[in-house]
């Protein structure tokens, strides 16, 4: 008979395949990706934000703005070569929304320009967003 054991029994046959060590890498990968995830999200655009001691947590939001210390602004990961142009995309990104409602996080490095900083927020008002957060870095020691 062809393709039946000599024996005549199929106890010695193992005819599965152990996916085992298989969802063993997978998983390992997965646990990888997630710690190394906001590691390379937060260091895409360089910016050093002031230390202060009294200092919250970095607000979540979709209007995440950073001005580095070039004077550069990102949107996101996006840079904003026009500023004029910033309240447009703003409405196309707020497109449903009560942008009364909505917070913007502000990332400007320590050395940007304060008048950069006032620019944006005076853009950001025209727009229709009145709420700011300007993400800082906690220095005091942890609990």
């Amino acid at each position: 008979m062809a393709g039946s054991n000599f024996g005549g029994s199929d106890e010695g046959f193992f005819s599965e395949i152990n996916i085992t060590p298989l969802v063993d890498v997978v998983l390992v990968l997965l646990i990888i990706f997630m710690i190394t995830a906001p590691v390379i999200y937060q260091s895409a655009i360089k910016v050093q934000l002031p230390k202060t001691k009294t200092g919250e947590g970095q607000q979540k939001s979709p209007f995440q703005f950073s001005i580095d210390k070039s004077g550069d602004l990102h949107l996101g990961e996006e840079t904003v070569k026009d500023w004029g142009s910033l309240p447009e995309r703003i409405a196309k990104l707020g497109a449903g929304k009560d942008l009364t409602q909505e917070t913007a996080s502000i990332s400007a490095d320590q050395t940007a320009q304060h008048g950069q900083v006032m620019k944006l927020i005076d853009l950001l008002r025209q727009s229709g967003i009145t709420r700011f957060a300007l993400n800082v870095e906690s220095s005091s020691p942890a609990k």
